[in-house]
């Protein structure tokens, strides 16, 4: 009898169960979203292969249990027939997670999904020395709590007060939950230094009377398991699509080259020092 390589398994998304030659079947989900026919697709196969039932994952994804050891093959054949693929386990990046961002919801500042989609791409499955998430949430609501993540990203508006067409209605000044709009003698003054990008102003105003940058708050080593730790950004906003990128590769490509074998970023972090990481950040960010 051939010996069962569970590392290859479990990389391919097969997780062992303590039910003897029993899989739970991790699927590849990015930002939380399955299309109908994949999700007719994956009950038939956990009604034919598993015990049919399914598992939501907290990171977004769906888990099939109950799969045979013997019949792994059929099942991927059968998944793939309905564009499903299996996930990954282990010392990789893991599942792209993101709440449904401004396509969808009136509070979004920035498109979630098309974010996740591309991180996905650029690097889904890489081999780390440990696991590593992203996690992407649309603005300051914060639903998918991007600082319980190596690296998060929050949608963000930052903004510049129109003066010619502002009527002075003080809408702004009262739905800004930071305090950082003050209205008197008919000028609006912003605090830069109060801002948290929310962009609620923007989106109460009723003559648009605001210059609007969608852009994203990045926070690196948040940790959320057996060890707890909060994400922290190292700039305030970060205004293009460019230089987000490069800051995505270079965190990674520091975790990848500085990590101890089974070291998560955070403990990576505290134990080559905060201070050399922000400085290749930094770097990042003022590449052109």
């Amino acid at each position: 009898m051939m010996a069962v390589d569970y590392g290859t398994l479990k990389k391919g998304g097969f997780m062992r169960q303590k039910q003897k030659n029993n899989f739970s079947l991790r699927l590849r989900v990015v930002g939380g979203n399955v299309t109908a026919g994949q999700l007719a697709k994956i009950a038939e196969v956990a009604e034919k292969y598993g015990d049919g039932h399914v598992h939501l994952t907290s990171r977004q994804s769906i888990e099939i249990p109950f799969i045979k050891l013997e019949q792994i093959d059929e099942v991927k054949n059968a998944l793939a027939e309905g564009d499903v693929q299996p996930g990954v386990c282990g010392p990789r990046v893991r599942t792209i997670t993101a709440c449904q961002g401004n396509a969808i919801c009136p509070s979004g500042c920035i498109d979630t999904y098309a974010l996740a989609k591309e991180l996905d791409e650029r690097y889904y499955a890489r081999e780390l020395p440990h696991k590593f998430k992203f996690g992407i949430t649309g603005c300051q609501n914060n639903c998918l709590k991007a600082e319980e993540n190596d690296l998060g990203i929050k949608g963000g508006i930052k903004v510049g007060w129109k003066e010619q067409d502002c009527i002075h209605c003080g809408v702004c000044e009262k739905v800004c939950r930071a305090g950082a709009i003050t209205v008197q003698d008919g000028k609006i003054t912003v605090d830069t230094g109060k801002c948290n990008f929310c962009g609620r102003c923007v989106k109460s105003c009723p003559t648009d009377a605001w210059e609007q940058t969608s852009g994203y708050i990045v926070s690196f080593g948040g940790l959320f398991g057996n060890s707890i730790a909060k994400g922290e950004p190292i700039v305030p906003f970060i205004e293009d699509h460019d230089t987000l990128m490069r800051v995505c590769d270079a965190a990674i490509e520091f975790f990848a080259q500085n990590a101890n074998p089974s070291e998560r970023f955070r403990f990576t972090l505290d134990r080559v020092g905060h201070d050399r990481f922000r400085e290749v950040i930094l770097k990042a960010i003022n590449e052109k």
